[in-house]
């Protein structure tokens, strides 16, 4: 058995109680799985390392990389414990919310986290996905009172979104800081950090995660106004994005969540950074066999848009079908990829980086591919940051990263059209090439008369910039 499926945008499928067993992880990942999620939100220490074992198991039988992505909670602030169940509340009746540990009724809830202060009079509460929503009346240093807007029942460890809020927690809870050391201890290969707010979350992360001796990517999850309000900095700052939809539409207008969308796809797509779209992709096969229209379109245009990566959430988490999710999401991907021209070559307005003869040379050796119909690109890297540029160009050839780090390959399989492929020969640069072209051709990957164009360093071929380009034709 291999990984039968190859898309140019990766799949991104959050593992959970549902996608945990061996051969359903095994199954999904064949079907087209590139990345695999592990939410810090849920799930033991003893469930995710079972997964990272897993997926290292599953990745060396394949002999292809498998990303693994550690979400971090974040500061998540949630309903406390209740007397019940639930409660039902009424609108225009009142509710009090305090700091206090307390059990909660209809007339009384508590918030485990201490931002009653950072909450001001006449500031919205959104309370599970916005289903309630209140609006803050009176305060005190510990507790509010809040007019009920919208109703409904209210439910205990309930998000709670607080969108017109100057909230000052930290991105980076206590528990967030012992889930990254566990995560960067056993290997895994990009950190999302939830409710970033400014480059400054970003930089407190990758301090941390320099301090543990690590040099682990960041992806910025991108679900709060103050996001949208420093956009541009975020990306700078950041080694790429997720738009996060789920709290991004509860804590702003629904309506105006595709356009920040489109956006920030664009901005990404400019500065060579990865994208990934995430939350309700697919959500009606939590408990669905297919997918919904509006979801197929949803998903297409993602693709259409030039996300680097799709992602499934509770449909392989919890849902019922996660294998069915993963299958229809590919097929979704393959018939935009391979009826659509609009994906490919993004040069325009590229944003300038400081090694700007790497990048010409890379931006001449995706144009020439289409220009004589090259099967392949294959450029060689230790660093990763050719793979970054090849892949922000979006060719038509196929990507081909070479590198003799699989820490890198991994990380790499993250980004759109990349596949990333384990070469830690030492050899002189003409056996190398030569060694290279066999492997790529009993992989499949290549066959006689092929045209590819091979990128590198000279004269150290895994080190330095890139600074060599030949065009070659498989002859066998």
């Amino acid at each position: 058995m291999s990984k039968s499926k190859i898309n140019r945008t990766k799949i991104i499928a959050t593992i959970g109680p549902s996608s945990s067993d061996y051969k359903i992880l095994k199954e999904m990942i064949s079907r087209g799985v590139d990345v695999v999620r592990l939410n810090f939100s849920h799930g033991s220490y003893k469930d995710h390392l079972e997964t990272i074992k897993n997926v290292r198991k599953i990745s060396d039988e394949y002999k292809v990389p498998i990303t693994i992505l550690q979400d971090l909670q974040g500061p998540k602030i949630r309903v406390g414990k209740l007397k019940k169940d639930k409660f039902f509340i009424d609108d225009d009746s009142t509710l009090k919310i305090t700091s206090e540990n307390i059990e909660g009724d209809k007339d009384i809830i508590s918030i485990d986290n201490d931002v009653i202060n950072d909450i001001e009079i006449g500031e919205r509460i959104l309370i599970d996905d916005g289903k309630l929503e209140l609006k803050v009346i009176q305060k005190s240093k510990i507790n509010i009172k809040a007019k009920v807007l919208r109703g409904g029942y209210i439910l205990p460890r309930k998000g709670v979104n607080l969108p017109e809020s100057d909230i000052k927690l930290s991105s980076v809870t206590e528990k967030d800081i012992k889930d990254l050391k566990f995560g960067l201890k056993n290997g895994v290969d990009w950190v999302a950090l939830s409710f970033v707010r400014s480059e400054k979350d970003i930089l407190d992360l990758k301090n941390l995660i320099n301090n543990e001796g690590y040099n682990t990517k960041i992806i910025a999850k991108i679900e709060k106004p103050q996001a949208i309000k420093n956009i541009n900095q975020i990306i700078d700052n950041s080694d790429g994005l997720m738009v996060a939809r789920g709290d991004l539409g509860v804590e702003m207008p629904m309506e105006t969540v595709p356009v920040h969308q489109k956006k920030i796809v664009k901005k990404c797509n400019l500065a060579c950074k990865p994208v990934i779209i995430a939350t309700q992709m697919l959500e009606s096969m939590i408990n669905s066999k297919t997918p919904t229209r509006a979801e197929s379109n949803d998903v297409a245009n993602a693709v259409l848009d030039g996300a680097d990566a799709v992602m499934l959430s509770a449909e392989s988490a919890t849902g019922n079908y996660p294998l069915l999710a993963v299958k229809s999401m590919e097929k979704i991907i393959t018939s935009v990829e391979r009826t659509s021209n609009e994906i490919y070559f993004k040069f325009e307005k590229r944003k300038k980086l400081k090694d700007r003869l790497s990048e010409s040379l890379i931006n001449v050796a995706c144009r020439l591919s289409d220009q004589i119909s090259a099967k392949a690109l294959v450029t060689m890297t230790k660093s990763g940051y050719s793979a970054y540029r090849v892949s922000g160009s979006r060719p038509k050839a196929k990507i081909y990263i070479i590198t003799n780090d699989k820490k890198t390959g991994n990380e790499l399989n993250l980004l759109w059209g990349v596949r990333a492929i384990y070469y830690d020969k030492n050899e002189n640069i003409d056996s190398t090439f030569e060694n290279i072209e066999k492997l790529l051709v009993n992989a499949g990957h290549l066959s006689k008369n092929d045209k590819y164009i091979i990128t590198s360093s000279m004269p150290t071929h895994w080190k330095g910039h890139t600074n060599m380009m030949k065009i070659n034709v498989v002859e066998l």
